[in-house]
């Protein structure tokens, strides 16, 4: 994490003072320069909010000042190249707070379309989403006519920017209890020639998974329905959360349908994992049915928590087709070292199989932290 803290430094934030001195001469920018003295115990987010910080205290000091005049200072700061990088996210944060703080209507549409300017420099995904949270109905409309953008970066905004539970950014209740209300800008976008916006249109639908899995089933099957070349894949993508779930619709359109399959033991290569190691698995799966069944074979880890209680994590393991009757042999390495996204557990763990959605077996093992 400590790299990622970096993003936003020292070295960059002062040449960000140095560009807003040039696009805007009156204004000194005394507090952006003593920000980038006092970063270095901060976490990204923490930068991020002490710049925009000090941007906002620069303004204020310009009597009558408010977001035109830090919309008009960005505006010229784009004419120089180096006003790029993640220094503009506190720079998009400074300028949404002054347009929520002016109560007006031609400066919240105005600072929608200031966050498409910036958004090629750095993504204004984040400072987008309290504009959002403000007005949806009104920042919706405008962001469903981004679609048709020229700008690969504007498109992705639209998506990136509307997703339920954007990674690092702030929860929009709106987002959450409206789930139909970006399925429209996904739409129009599933098909974009850009990867850049077909992978965020399948997170973003991986997003709506967790409250609305129907209709995000339905919309993968419209979807699919009318497909291009990557549609595909998107589809995939997008319904991953649910395919380890074992939703049966989400299963369906993956052509996993309810299959008659026999599962021997889980053999471990070790019942005790002194951490750091792999845990060595293996199973014969068998298609007892009279055709042939095309498997989603996942495994489920059951990690032992502080409190001696379990939580699962589903890993996908592969897909394959096998023919009525037929038999194979599948292994797997699983490993289980330190991370910065789990902490582990002496004690008890188990190892579960789910095939089409359908757990199978449950073998124990101990591991030793």
């Amino acid at each position: 994490m400590g790299a990622m803290n970096e993003l936003i430094n020292r070295r960059n934030v002062e040449a960000l003072a140095g560009i807003l001195g040039s696009a805007a001469p009156g204004t000194q920018w005394a507090n952006v320069a003593v920000a980038a003295t006092t970063l270095d115990e901060l976490s990204l987010r923490g930068r991020t909010d002490q710049v925009c910080g000090a941007l906002l205290a620069d303004f204020r000091q310009v009597p009558g000042s408010g977001y035109s005049t830090a919309a008009r200072t960005f505006r010229a700061a784009l004419d120089d190249p180096g006003f790029t990088g993640w220094v503009l996210w506190p720079a998009s944060e400074a300028a949404v707070t002054l347009a929520l703080e002016s109560h007006n209507a031609a400066d919240f549409a105005d600072c929608l379309a200031l966050l498409t300017e910036l958004t090629p420099r750095l993504t204004g995904e984040f400072a987008i989403r309290r504009l959002i949270a403000r007005d949806p109905d009104t920042a919706l409309r405008a962001i469903l006519g981004w679609t048709s953008h020229p700008d690969e970066h504007i498109r992705r905004l639209a998506s990136e920017g509307t997703r339920a539970y954007l990674p690092w950014a702030v929860r929009v209740p709106a987002l959450v209890q409206r789930p139909d209300a970006t399925l429209p800008i996904l739409n129009a976008f599933y098909r974009d020639p850009s990867e850049y916006v077909r992978r965020s249109v399948a997170n973003h639908l991986n997003d709506l998974a967790r409250h609305s899995p129907e209709a995000v089933v339905a919309t993968a099957a419209g979807w699919l329905d009318a497909p291009d070349t990557n549609t595909a894949w998107v589809v995939r993508h997008g319904l991953r959360t649910l395919i380890k779930k074992g939703h049966p619709g989400a299963l369906a359109l993956q052509g996993f349908a309810p299959a008659s399959v026999a599962v021997t033991a889980l053999r471990l290569d070790r019942q005790v994992v002194a951490m750091p190691e792999d845990l060595g698995f293996e199973f014969e799966i068998c298609n007892t049915g009279t055709a042939d069944a095309r498997l989603a074979v996942d495994y489920a880890v059951h990690y032992r928590k502080a409190t001696g209680t379990q939580s699962v994590k589903i890993f996908k393991l592969m897909a394959l087709t096998l023919a009525a009757g037929e038999t194979r042999t599948l292994a797997k390495r699983h490993a289980l070292k330190p991370m910065t996204t789990r902490v582990h557990h002496d004690g008890l763990h188990a190892l579960e199989l789910q095939i089409n959605g359908v757990r199978h077996g449950h073998t124990e093992f101990e591991v030793r932290t």
